[in-house]
């Protein structure tokens, strides 16, 4: 005859953890350190961005923001502290530093555009220079990007007969071409007329849901709620919130964070 085994009490369950995010780290800033002269612009900066990670960068001016961007893309160079995009460090000048580079799209506050060249143009020139794509090769792939900004019967226009909107659209659409595995936007939408800002914050919206890793730096509220995974708040050359936006936006922990919703969120 077999005798029954009582059943084990249950193990007390401990708290769940978070799980950790499984995704690549493809930019990684460990204390950086920036100076203009005898200005200490980024102070102590570390920063960890995953693969198709939304980032926003936020916070009043000459917090250090667009000058992070910059550094990360190398067109600043930080004094102190290194920056490892896709495991290169981009503080040595090497050909795998430059190849790296290439694959990192910026957008300015302003376009940039080259006045002389048609839309067209402007979005092979990088493409066919720089990763020696033929021409035929490199206006199919401008003439699709085009396309994914609304914009692709502009392709034979100059600069001079855009909009403001129509030229920051073709400016994005030229990062594009790259084909980069990371964007930065640097105030994409300040210089613009306020009616043409939406249809470029449109376009982003559409990128961010393609899965690309990208960090704004944007006074643009309603698309950091929209967009961001992360919203990172800079002040005085420091980070001094990285949260998600419903924590950032609902419950802000900082005062000058606190004081700087109040004033640009209505």
């Amino acid at each position: 005859m077999q005798t029954q085994t009582a059943p084990l009490p249950a193990a007390s369950q401990a708290p769940a953890r978070p799980a950790a995010d499984p995704r690549e780290v493809v930019i990684d800033i460990a204390g950086v350190n920036k100076f203009y002269g005898a200005f200490h612009v980024l102070h102590d900066i570390d920063l960890k961005v995953r693969q198709g990670e939304r980032i926003v960068l936020c916070g009043p001016s000459g917090s250090g923001k667009s000058t992070l961007i910059r550094c990360i893309n190398r067109l600043e160079i930080a004094e102190k502290g290194q920056i490892l995009v896709d495991r290169t460090d981009l503080s040595q000048n090497t050909r795998e530093a430059a190849q790296v580079r290439s694959q990192v799209g910026m957008v300015f506050q302003h376009f940039n555009l080259f006045p002389h060249m048609s839309v067209l143009d402007n979005c092979t020139l990088a493409p066919m220079t720089v990763r020696g794509l033929s021409r035929k090769k490199a206006e199919e792939l401008a003439r699709g990007f085009l396309a994914k900004v609304g914009i692709e019967n502009q392709a034979d226009k100059y600069p001079s007969q855009l909009s403001g909107g129509q030229q920051q659209r073709v400016a994005i659409a030229r990062a594009l071409c790259m084909e980069p595995k990371i964007m930065l936007f640097d105030e994409p939408t300040s210089a613009l007329d306020p009616e043409m800002v939406s249809e470029v914050l449109d376009v982003m919206v559409k990128l961010a849901g393609s899965g690309m890793t990208m960090l704004c730096v944007t006074h643009e509220m309603g698309f950091a709620r929209q967009v961001a995974e992360r919203v990172l708040f800079l002040d005085g050359g420091r980070i001094v919130e990285d949260a998600p936006p419903e924590e950032f936006f609902g419950a802000p922990k900082s005062p000058r964070a606190k004081a700087f919703l109040a004033q640009i969120v209505h």
